[in-house]
Order: C-alpha cells, then structure tokens, then sequence
C-alpha cells in the first residue's frame, strides 16, 4: 500500500509541470477560435482584454436605450490571428454564420464586444462576444448588411 501511494504522489508531481507552465488559453475558458489554413488560435477574456480598448455608445435595433459596448477590434485581433486579406466566416454558437470581406473592415471597426455597459455579456444576452458597429456614429453602418454581420454569440472565425 505504501508504494501505491508513492507511485500517486509520484504522478502528481510529474504532472504539475504542465499546469505551471500552460498557456492560459489552453487553461482558461476560451471564448472563441481564429482558424487559417495553416494554424487555429485560440482566445479566453483575459487574451481579449489585453488588446487596446475600443469604446462607443450606439442604439441597436435589438437593445433598448444606447448601450455602451466595450471590446477590441476585429482587424487587430484577425491581424494577431495572422490574416490581413481574404474573406473570413463569423460563427456562432448556434451556427448561424456570415461571410465579411477584409477589405469592410477598418482598424477600428467594428469590434467584438466582451461588454456591454461595463458587464460581461451571458450568452442569454447576445454573449459572451458580439461584434457590433457604432450605428449611430457612422450612418453607413445603418445597413442590412452590417446588421446581418452583426452577429452575437460570436465563437470562432475562420478565413476561407
């Protein structure tokens, strides 16, 4: 009995290495993937929120009042995934999906959002990631388009 419980302690000891030294987002509750041909990369809150904040007000047409939402571009975070052009697919968790041409996307528009008036948004809520368009500053965001590619629960991208 003795060795049984050497040989435990042993394991334990020779797996504790791994979880010192993981990536976070391998340890963390990932929100979404970014896939390529050749690589998937994979991002939990944290990984988000240490992209630059991008901020704005804006009414929807499916929230009351203006909202305030809160989250990083949907350009620097492709660029980190490794894509600068073509054309990617936004999915969600229910599997609806919409095709966005690179070139519609600015630097700073739009973004995927990770909160909404300062809180975390649960996935009852259009959450955790939504990617949202400033609507009411830029009148060319007001399209079927760009609300179609307004896709909540948004949880992985991949470039086609």
């Amino acid at each position: 009995m003795t060795h049984f419980k050497a040989a435990i302690a042993f394991a334990s000891f020779l797996a504790l290495p791994q979880g010192i030294y993981a990536n976070p987002s391998e340890t963390s509750d990932v929100l979404m993937t970014i896939t390529t041909p050749t690589s998937s990369k994979r991002y939990d809150l944290d990984d988000l929120m240490a992209f630059p904040q991008v901020k704005f007000e804006t009414s929807t047409i499916w929230t009351g009042g203006v909202p305030e939402f809160t989250g990083v571009s949907l350009s620097a975070l492709l660029k980190d995934a490794g894509i600068t052009e073509g054309t990617i697919m936004a999915t969600a968790i229910n599997d609806y999906a919409v095709e966005i041409p690179l070139n519609e996307i600015n630097d700073k528009f739009p973004i995927i959002a990770y909160y909404q008036n300062d809180e975390p948004m649960s996935v009852r809520d259009k959450g955790p990631l939504w990617i949202v368009y400033p609507y009411d500053q830029f009148i060319e965001y007001q399209t079927q388009i760009n609300y179609s590619r307004s896709i909540w629960q948004l949880d992985r991208i991949i470039l086609e």
